[in-house]
């Protein structure tokens, strides 16, 4: 028995020094999300559609990640506009994507 509550106690630690650490990995991501939306918009505005894109497609994909780490209703909202807005800069359409972004912005700060 001895063994067997060694190995158990190992393993709870573990468990506690590893725990916090999904907590933060998805707030890395959406720091990283909010950095890309923010250069996405600065690019919108200046009319480089093709610039919004890339860096809403980069946003999107930490924002992703980070709803994966850990569900946010603010997070799905903003994944929500940042794919309009990847949708309408891949149409040229600089001035609606920004308006995605600006808004998808807005709720990733708010899931912070």
């Amino acid at each position: 028995m001895n063994r067997r509550s060694a190995v158990s106690a190992i393993g709870l630690g573990l468990a506690f020094l590893l725990a916090p650490r999904i907590g933060l990995a998805a707030e890395d991501h959406v720091a990283e999300a909010i950095s890309h939306t923010k250069e996405a918009i600065s690019h919108g505005k200046m009319g480089h559609a093709d610039q919004l894109v890339v860096h809403a497609k980069a946003a999107l994909s930490h924002a992703e990640a980070a709803e994966k780490e850990k569900a946010n209703p603010h997070v799905a909202e903003g994944i929500t506009h940042l794919k309009a807005a990847i949708e309408h800069g891949e149409m040229g359409h600089a001035d609606v994507g920004t308006t995605h972004a600006e808004e998808a912005l807005k709720h990733l700060e708010m899931a912070k």
